[in-house]
């Protein structure tokens, strides 16, 4: 398929005339070869892809008919109903749910893609860039599909091989349907993540230019527009981890009789869901890495050769790195971000549910219905309270908002969320009454509810603390932009300082959160009948990590603002806009680049949470496969304590590729860019035009190459250290030393990798908006000294908060959805 061409539109604009030479786009078979192919100049042109077997899925999506889309919609949503009606009223509910949401999805896709697309010029810019999106999107998403193939193999044959647990025996589940039911949950996991991550994409490369051509209208409509359009993605990847999930359990339980004489237990059903959080988190791993390090190599070329030496502004259309830039931010920060939440909501959902299931079997409780079903309650009651928020941001502006002064994006973005957060505090204590109540411990499930208030505190801490150190209306940024004024040097310097101090709050925060969560739950009055101890506190600490993502859907609304605002104001730069227009789009970026930071920490945290569930679940299932108990590691045997400084090893190696594969790959770009201002002196002029595909196409080689060594090292290294380890134990008569290595590798990789990402994730926000607010005016403005040892720490920042940071979010919960489903593999 035929990339955009994408004519220089502002050389046009003066005096270069329309019939101008198109300045050439890559082609699709650029990347699937690996290596270059000679650009080609052509006109932007619908046909049909050939990228392979997604992108000519993504095109059979698109070109669909409609009516035949909706019967076939509604005969699924009938037989998942009736599927749901024979496991419990309760997933009914959570399927209507989930369809009213995608309903209200479609609603604000149609109202967005109702808004105009701006002038000729924005259009012809966006469709170079959605043509970019759209082709790498198909190549990566290929690449990762086929890693995926091989992996269900794998997964496949050690289930055929594994023991099964003694209900699961007695229930007459044999070794290949366990088998073929796990393969299947991975598979489904995975093909549900990469559409995440399509929806998330599929949204921003259409919105960025109708923010832009409202931008030319009021500021609060190019506010609504793009809130609107970041609503969509979030609503709908929100829903179908709900909906996914929740189809293979309903599923599941009516393929084993669960409720019917001589059926299942309910209580063996989450067990059997552990293959589709490891499909989320493999597929949402590559997406984050491979958008990452496109996007953040595009940036850092840009930035060094336009901005520090050429001296022009960002987004000129002069720059031959500039689509790619654009690109990237669909790639990286809409696409990896949408798989990345639907694997943090599918892990914590699945592990909550793994922990409710076993306390519910401890504490003897006769119906574990809603325990069980609770997570999924509570994320279907967020698309609902999500949808509030997001509409709560109304088209017309408030009187006189801030006593008269220009109204603050941010502020209002704020108050949706105010409203989604308030909501969702009242769904979630009718919840915990109507589904944990329990007649033995009346008041259980007040517990429960103070539980999740606690994650909803922690949530709102979290958004506040990421604000203070990366808002530069706060003194963190402002003491790296006053470095900035006496060298490249010191600016760093106190990057890293920031980032380092940063990191203490959220800890002391993620700290009072799980120990008082856990209290809370083991004083509910629920206990183990067999031993007479109390049993809720792990539960209590799941229900936590379930209030802090209880708005998850609007944290993702705003996250996704983020880069289509970015986008829309590149779009108004490149097609040569007023500049009251240009302004309009900057105040909407400034604020994106706050909830991209603020949403970024908000990940963090949730990540830590969902990895202790993780953790706990994994020492569940080593107790269930082996009829022993394992409730604690001792780290003062050797071989664990080795075992946990590898998983430490783990994280740190893996920052190191990720930061490296964007350095090489920005070489690439500020090597090629150099040159074309070298070759083409007429490009500074305005009298030649550069190639942007040459730089898109180098960006996206490089970007699918280097992918693979860290995903590799993820998936590949905690089950080399279960093996190993077993293989050990085997030799020295240490029983369950592979299980017991690997529960201290993935403690240490825990705590190593949530230190890492607040780091990383805050010192490159910081950094980012030191340099926002030297190009304010601040200490001589742009163009100044400080201003370029500013952008040297942007530059720096780049693959710490938008590669390496977010992709350890994944890595953490990835490596205990491994341990999860590779379990087999670990035990004697």
């Amino acid at each position: 398929s035929a990339m955009a061409s994408l004519t220089d539109v502002r050389a046009r604009n003066n005096g270069a005339g329309s019939s101008g030479t198109a300045i050439s786009m890559m082609d699709v078979s650029d990347l699937e070869g690996g290596g270059f192919s000679p650009t080609k100049t052509r006109r932007y042109a619908r046909a049909a892809p050939q990228g392979g077997g997604l992108a000519k899925l993504m095109h059979f999506a698109q070109h669909a008919d409609p009516q035949q889309v909706k019967a076939a919609a509604a005969v699924g949503a009938l037989v998942l109903l009736y599927l749901a009606v024979r496991t419990a009223w309760t997933a009914v509910f959570v399927l209507v749910a989930c369809f009213a949401s995608l309903a209200f999805a479609a609603y604000l896709a149609k109202w967005v893609l109702s808004k105009d697309e701006g002038t000729a010029d924005m259009q012809e810019v966006s469709d170079a860039i959605r043509e970019g999106a759209d082709g790498f999107f198909a190549t990566q998403y290929n690449l990762i599909g086929k890693l995926a193939g091989v992996l269900a193999v794998v997964i496949y044959l050690i289930y055929s091989a594994r023991a099964l647990t003694k209900e699961q025996t007695d229930a007459g589940i044999g070794q290949q349907t366990f088998a073929v039911l796990t393969t299947f949950s991975f598979c489904t996991g995975a093909l549900a993540s990469a559409a995440s991550g399509y929806v998330g994409m599929w949204v921003s490369v259409r919105a960025n230019v109708r923010v832009a051509g409202a931008a030319r209208r009021s500021a609060r409509e190019a506010l609504v527009v793009a809130t609107r359009a970041g609503g969509f993605a979030a609503i709908v990847v929100v829903a179908m981890t709900v909906l996914g999930v929740s189809v293979l359990f309903t599923f599941y339980s009516f393929v084993f009789g669960v409720g019917r004489a001589g059926g299942t237990s309910i209580n063996e059903m989450p067990l059997m869901l552990v293959g589709y959080g490891f499909g989320a988190s493999f597929v949402a791993l590559f997406a984050q890495l491979g958008g990452g390090i496109y996007t953040k190599a595009a940036d850092v070329g840009a930035d060094l050769v336009g901005k520090v030496e050429a001296g022009i502004p960002e987004d000129d259309p002069r720059n031959p790195a500039v689509v790619a830039d654009l690109v990237g931010d669909n790639v990286g920060d809409c696409s990896a971000r949408g798989a990345d939440l639907f694997e943090s909501i599918a892990a914590e959902v699945i592990s909550a549910m793994i922990l409710g299931a076993t306390m519910a079997k401890k504490a003897n409780i006769p119906d574990s219905t809603g325990f069980i079903m609770f997570p999924l309650v509570v994320h279907a009651l967020d698309c609902l309270v999500s949808a509030a928020g997001i509409m709560s941001v109304g088209e017309k502006p408030s009187l006189n908002p801030n006593g008269g002064r220009k109204e603050d994006p941010y502020e209002v973005l704020k108050g949706g969320y105010a409203v989604a957060m308030g909501l969702s505090v009242v769904g979630f204590g009718i919840a915990t009454r109507v589904m944990l109540y329990v007649e033995d411990a009346p008041s259980a499930w007040f517990h429960f509810f103070g539980c999740g208030m606690i994650g909803t505190a922690s949530a709102y801490a979290f958004v506040f603390i990421a604000q203070y150190y990366t808002d530069y209306k706060y003194p963190p940024v402002r003491v790296i932009a006053e470095a900035s004024t006496t060298g490249h040097g010191t600016n760093i310097i106190a990057g890293v300082g920031v980032g380092m101090e940063s990191t203490a709050a959220p800890v002391i925060c993620i700290s009072a959160a799980i120990v008082s969560a856990y209290w809370f739950g083991q004083t509910s009055g629920l206990t183990d009948k067999s031993t007479g101890e109390p049993t809720g506190g792990l539960f209590g600490t799941a229900v936590a990590t379930m209030g802090m993502l209880s708005t998850a859907a609007y944290v993702l609304t705003m996250d996704v603002f983020g880069p289509i605002a970015d986008n829309a104001g590149g779009i108004v730069e490149m097609s040569d806009q007023p500049e009251s227009v240009r302004e309009c789009t900057d105040a909407l970026d400034a604020v994106g680049n706050t909830t991209k930071a603020t949403t970024k920490g908000y990940a963090i945290g949730s990540a830590a949470l969902a990895s202790f569930l993780l953790f706990s679940a994994y020492m569940d299932e080593v107790e269930a496969f082996t009829g022993k108990p394992f409730k604690q590691v001792d780290i003062a045997v050797p071989e664990v304590f080795v075992a946990g400084l590898l998983g430490s090893m783990i994280v740190y190696l893996f920052t190191a590729f990720a930061c490296t594969a964007v350095g090489r790959s920005a070489q690439e770009v500020v090597t090629e860019v150099r040159r074309q201002f070298a070759e083409r002196p007429g490009i500074m002029s305005r009298e030649e035009k550069p190639d942007y595909g040459r730089c898109v196409s180098i960006v996206a080689r490089s970007a699918l190459r280097e992918m693979i060594k860290p995903g590799v090292l993820a998936v590949g290294a905690p089950v080399a250290v279960g093996v190993a380890f077993r293989l050990i134990g085997r030799a020295t008569g240490q029983e369950l030393l592979g299980a017991r290595a690997v529960a201290g590798m993935l403690m240490f990789a825990t705590v190593a990798g949530i230190l890492m990402a607040l780091f990383l994730n805050t010192a490159g926000g910081a950094w980012d908006n030191a340099k926002k607010y030297v190009e304010t005016g601040a200490h001589g403005g742009k163009n100044s000294e400080a201003h370029k040892a500013a952008v040297t720490g942007d530059t720096v920042g780049d693959p710490f908060k938008d590669t390496a940071g977010p992709s350890i979010h994944v890595l953490i919960k990835m490596l205990a959805t491994i341990t999860l489903v590779m379990a087999p593999m670990f035990l004697d």
